[in-house]
């Protein structure tokens, strides 16, 4: 309202009332916004640097317990006979015992059953009940005037949980329903077909046997181990075996197919993984000396948190057994920028000493309290460093608290700047009508004075 009073009357002032109202407020609040969006700009990016810190954590010990996960030490495992079975590491497993000998014997089969042929899947079959008696218990199946059809006695078999599913398979002679249950012997199951209240209306459905139930069975390095499936785990530590066919008699060996990591390798590739980490770190929380811009997390509590925690990685207990028991105890120390680098020199008498006692400190067949290995620390310093009251968690959680605080304070300066606007407004607009006034006085009175010289 009051922008077009001074607009109206201001054109007959010659003042530009509404644009001096705005230079007014802008020179209010514009060097407080100013320094608001610089102070939003700096934290948003502290946030980003935060988040990105996290991340790589997280990252970096995903990586370091996914080459520690076993497979590192026996490489991609392989079949010497692909066509009778296949293996693979166990998720988390560690191999042992390899190369291992393993004879198939026999394969896991499923019991499987077939009715006779009919005209289509949708030919009534006759109102009855069929009950599957298996080791889950007894499971009847109805089929009524609602379901009287192969395909109804499908659909009823499959949703009756019995552990039994059933298929329709077609050609040119007709339709006929196939039953099967899961491998293994103890997963066989018997079938009664009854009438319902009286004889059946319709054909007899003639079950007939396809397969029997069958365990598997192997032979690993001379010992004969039984199975109710074709993928076996346990037989070889850490070794899931895929069975695809049986050759009595004929052995195939299950070994690392390619060149396994050495322990030095697997340092290595931990050292310098870790350096990567540690410097994107030392750049992120980097001071600004001498007029120079410092990183986005410098000076910032939850930063020097987690450097302070990896800088103790070194020296941490990775294993209360054996000669070796931290990374400096084979030669991994710690420079003065915060990386790591390698004693060849210790590394070598070391793995001169036992290479196997430090495969057993970086990864312990068995993980324990004490016994944690590299990945197991790692993750320690990631859950300390993430948890609800942990060092990231409650950086970000302040930064974010920030943010909030910035985005507040510039509603309130914007608020500011609209009463002060209107408050311009309310006072421009009564000069206004006030020099109005002046104005049509002034000109009252210079009639007065022109009507009296002309008398004159």
């Amino acid at each position: 309202m009051f922008s077009n009073v001074i607009n109206s009357v201001g054109a007959g002032s010659g003042i530009n009332s509404a644009q001096l109202v705005e230079d007014l407020v802008a020179a209010s609040t514009g060097a407080k916004l100013g320094q608001l969006n610089q102070r939003d700009q700096l934290n948003s990016t502290r946030i980003s640097a935060m988040a990105a810190t996290a991340s790589a954590l997280s990252t970096f010990a995903a990586a370091v317990k996914e080459t520690l996960n076993g497979q590192g030490f026996v490489g991609d495992l392989v079949s010497t006979r692909t066509d009778l079975a296949t293996a693979k590491v166990v998720d988390g497993g560690r191999p042992e015992g390899l190369p291992a000998s393993v004879e198939i014997v026999q394969t896991a089969s499923a019991q499987r059953e077939k009715t006779d042929v009919f005209a289509s899947a949708s030919d009534p079959i006759g109102e009855r009940t069929i009950t599957i008696n298996n080791s889950g218990g007894s499971f009847d199946i109805v089929i009524d005037s609602s379901n009287d059809s192969l395909a109804g006695l499908r659909d009823a078999i499959n949703t009756s949980n019995s552990g039994v599913t059933a298929s329709i398979i077609t050609d040119k002679a007709g339709s006929r329903l196939v039953m099967e249950a899961r491998e293994g012997a103890d997963n066989s199951f018997t079938l009664t077909d009854a009438p319902a209240g009286g004889p059946i209306l319709g054909t007899p459905l003639n079950f007939t046997n396809i397969d029997n139930a069958q365990d598997s069975i192997i032979r690993v390095d001379g010992i004969e181990l039984t199975n109710s499936s074709n993928t076996v785990s346990g037989a070889i530590p850490g070794v899931e075996i895929s069975l695809l066919a049986a050759e009595p008699g004929t052995n195939l060996t299950i070994n690392g197919g390619s060149e396994p990591l050495d322990v030095r390798s697997l340092v290595t590739e931990f050292v310098t993984a870790y350096n990567e980490l540690r410097s994107s770190l030392n750049d992120a929380t980097a001071p600004g000396l001498g007029g120079g811009t410092g990183g986005p997390l410098a000076g910032d509590r939850g930063a020097r948190e987690v450097i302070r925690q990896l800088g103790q990685l070194t020296s941490t207990r990775l294993s209360d057994t054996g000669e070796f028991n931290t990374l400096a105890d084979i030669g991994v120390r710690t420079e003065s920028d915060g990386t790591l680098s390698i004693d060849d020199a210790r590394l070598d008498a070391a793995l001169e000493i036992d290479a196997d006692a430090i495969k057993l400190m970086l990864e312990p067949a068995v993980e324990t309290e004490t016994n944690i290995g590299l990945s197991g620390a790692l993750d320690k310093i990631s859950a300390t460093l993430q948890d609800e009251s942990g060092a990231l968690a409650q950086a970000q959680e302040r930064l974010d608290s920030i943010r909030e605080s910035i985005e507040e304070r510039r509603v309130k300066i914007n608020d500011e700047g609209d009463r002060l606007r209107e408050q311009l407004q309310g006072t421009f607009a009564g000069l206004e009508r006030q020099l109005s006034v002046l104005r049509a006085t002034q000109s009252y009175v210079e009639q007065q004075f022109a009507s009296f010289n002309d008398n004159n």
